[in-house]
């Protein structure tokens, strides 16, 4: 228990008057999905990792049929600031590579 003080004492500490986490927290605004995607629209996305069972889940059949994929498999979604997904590769350089050749801003989500 006294290493759990020790470790939020440490996290509380504001170096050079830093912001605290809650103080962080209450200043992010929260955005609809729709807010969000004006935000950088229509050219922001985002890649993603998505392990192929997810895509095999949320797939229709007849799109991944003949398509061999290890269910551990980890491929990369390139997705619309509102969330829909426009393309999955099999690494994140391409998935990047993409977006960049269709005039696409992209970033990382982790």
């Amino acid at each position: 228990m006294s290493g759990v003080r020790l470790i939020e004492r440490k996290l509380n500490q504001q170096p050079f008057g830093a912001l605290s986490f809650s103080e962080v927290v209450l200043m992010t605004p929260v955005l609809t999905t729709e807010a969000f995607a004006a935000l950088g629209a229509p050219n922001l996305v985002y890649v993603r990792p998505i392990t192929a069972a997810e895509l095999l889940a949320s797939t229709p059949s007849a799109q991944v049929e003949g398509i061999e994929l290890d269910p551990a498999q980890t491929l990369y979604a390139v997705h619309r600031a509102d969330g829909e997904r426009l393309a999955v590769l099999t690494d994140r350089n391409s998935a990047m590579a993409a977006a960049l050749a269709h005039e696409l801003a992209p970033v990382s989500v982790h």
